[in-house]
């Protein structure tokens, strides 16, 4: 038995929308991570699917939502954004308990650390960041009238809305004094630019929600559960917070590839989506010190939901994020002068 699947049940399912599906089926758990469970399904024939739903247990509300990230899936297919074939969404909750969907698998690697990171050949490291630029400036120029997105969510002051939205998660979640993340939140709102226009963001667009090839093509996007329509620098400015170089001081989620050798700096992925995209990045010092910001209330929430016992284990990355969490505020405390 794998946790969090109805065997005959969901066998039963897929049959019914894959031709000549050969049964029994083999579930295992790809990823289970601090979000979305995510399976690889393999029939008789070999041949493979990829299944998500919630994780066990207790769900936030209004997160998770598989009907919103199926929504965003199916939208997408015919456009130019890399993303799998969806085969279909369930929300029958006698099937597996909870919504979920299948998409084709597509063959990928996750560079989550420095030992994936060598499954990129070292000759095509220096491909990964122009390909994630190119990936995220499709995201960007999405036409949200013909895919049918123009109503996904609000358009208008982005920043402003994920500004009081995180300083919100932080202050209830928190059971620590920081003000720098107010003093932060305080410089960051006083100073948020112009947003000139709207278009589909991923909300968490990194590396690592990617499936890469070993020639550092982007083979698929993932993970849409947050996507939405605002700022598209915002997005750029979260691939930076992530994104980490070899001199860097801290890694915020303990590891990550791209400290290995060959992979671009944040200063040429910035240079690469101005190139590519045409827009001005004039102002990508204040979306690297708010995406910085943002991350590390993230982190602070996701650190005291498993001390709140949302695991029995905590795992080691999670073990650092009260440090990373500080690390974050006083990166973007330095890039705002404050």
């Amino acid at each position: 038995m794998v946790k969090g699947i109805e065997e005959k049940p969901l066998t039963e399912w897929l049959t019914a929308r894959v031709e000549n599906l050969d049964s029994p089926l083999k579930f295992e758990l790809i990823t289970g991570g601090h979000s979305n469970l995510t399976y690889k399904v393999t029939d008789g024939d070999g041949r493979k699917w990829v299944l998500r739903r919630p994780p066990l247990g207790h769900v936030l509300e209004g997160a998770h939502d598989m009907v919103r990230e199926h929504r965003l899936l199916s939208s997408l297919n015919d456009s130019d954004v890399p993303v799998p074939s969806v085969v279909g969404l369930c929300t029958d909750s006698t099937v597996n308990g909870a919504d979920f969907y299948v998409t084709e698998f597509v063959e990928g690697h996750v560079l989550r650390d420095q030992g994936s990171a060598s499954e990129v050949d070292a000759d095509r490291r220096s491909e990964v960041g122009p390909e994630l630029i190119k990936a995220l400036a499709a995201i960007h120029s999405v036409d949200l009238e013909a895919t049918s997105l123009a109503d996904l969510g609000k358009r208008e002051d982005y920043v402003a809305r994920q500004l009081r939205t995180w300083l919100r998660q932080f202050n209830a979640m928190t059971s620590r004094d920081l003000p720098l993340i107010e003093r932060v939140h305080d410089a960051l709102s006083a100073q948020v630019p112009e947003q000139r226009e709207a278009t589909l963001i991923h909300g968490d667009f990194r590396l690592d929600n990617c499936l890469v090839s070993t020639q550092g093509e982007v083979a698929a996007v993932l993970d849409w559960e947050i996507s939405t329509l605002g700022d598209p620098l915002a997005d750029l400015g979260i691939l930076l917070a992530y994104w980490s170089e070899p001199d860097d001081t801290f890694l915020p989620l303990g590891d990550a590839a791209t400290v290995h050798g060959g992979f671009s700096s944040r200063e040429q992925l910035v240079s690469e989506y101005g190139r590519v995209t045409g827009r001005d990045t004039s102002d990508m010092d204040f979306f690297f010190a708010f995406a910085s910001w943002r991350l590390a209330c993230i982190l602070e929430g996701v650190h005291a939901r498993y001390v709140g016992g949302a695991n029995v284990e905590i795992p080691d990355e999670v073990e650092i994020f009260p440090h990373s969490v500080v690390h974050l505020a006083e990166r973007a405390a330095r890039i705002m002068g404050v």
